[in-house]
């Protein structure tokens, strides 16, 4: 692989550089893609992982934005499996939303929030790479959606539950396995594998291109990029040895229990048949407490 073929992994260019107001045309663009819509980032809002310390976390990396339309925009990149992870999402959503409405004010200043988590676990059952989810109210018996009718500068207005509502996108990185062909799908190649096309068109990544070139870094920078990586592996590695010894342990005891049912099982036929108690205990390896039990 050629010098300028090596960019920066996304979670660690949300981390260091897509912050900047130069650089917004990368995350603008991966915005765009994913909802569909032009998106334009106004500023950078402060979130609990804007952390620039060398103790910072590498499990988590998040970026909070305000777009063009003063929607609140949530993503977050999360590199290793967390316990009660869907919650953990919901509570970022809902603090976000009271964050940016102030007491007193009308109910009409809450924000839409859009809610973007890149996976690199595997966090449940599915077949897709990317899930999506919106609130609608459908009707239990006519199967219509519900349109809220209100009054806004003297004009009726209809809106449907989804655009207040928050969005939630989930987007399983290990899961694609396509050939790239839409622009998506080339943004998800380069989560997955940090690659990106010498004859890319997808929004966004033409800039990444330009940008995150990961020798265009200073020494100490690639230090810190290598450190974070390596760190990364290992977590996994840790995470992977503990499941293995979890199955490991749960086998053993499996087996363990099986033959103490055995046991029991002959030790219970040799007394129905009148067998003496230390003969049994011979047998069977239990003790005589065990057995008077039976």
């Amino acid at each position: 692989m050629e010098q300028q073929d090596k960019y920066i992994r996304f979670d660690w260019a949300v981390k260091r550089l897509l912050r900047q107001k130069a650089n917004f045309g990368v995350l603008e663009g991966f915005l765009t893609v994913l909802l569909g819509e032009n998106v334009k980032i106004i500023e950078i809002l402060e979130s609990e992982s804007n952390q620039q310390t060398i103790d910072d976390k590498f499990n988590r990396v998040d970026i909070k934005a305000k777009n063009s339309k003063d929607e609140i925009i949530i993503v977050e990149i999360q590199n290793t499996r967390e316990l009660y992870y869907l919650e953990r999402i919901l509570y970022g959503v809902a603090k976000a939303i009271t964050e940016h409405i102030s007491l007193g004010e009308r109910y009409y200043a809450v924000k839409k929030i859009y809610s973007i988590s890149i996976l690199y676990f595997d966090i449940g059952k599915g077949e897709d790479y990317l899930y999506h989810g919106q609130n609608n109210f459908i009707g239990v018996h006519t199967g219509d959606r519900l349109e809220v009718t209100t009054k806004e500068k003297d004009a009726i207005v209809h809106k449907v539950p989804a655009e207040i509502f928050p969005e939630y996108f989930l987007i399983r990185v290990n899961e694609f396995d396509k050939v790239a062909v839409t622009p998506l799908e080339e943004w998800i190649e380069y989560l997955k594998t940090g690659c990106i096309r010498p004859d890319t068109k997808a929004p966004g990544l033409e800039e990444a291109r330009r940008k995150l070139i990961y020798y265009n870094m200073s020494k100490e920078e690639q230090h810190a990029y290598d450190e974070h990586l390596s760190a990364i592996m290992i977590q996994n590695d840790v995470l992977d040895g503990a499941k293995l010894e979890g199955r490991m342990e749960g086998r053993m005891e499996g087996r363990m229990e099986g033959r103490m049912e055995e046991r029991l099982e002959i030790a219970s036929n040799l007394k129905s048949q009148g067998v003496d108690i230390t003969a049994i205990q011979k047998a069977t390896g239990l003790s005589s407490e065990e057995i008077q039990k039976l």
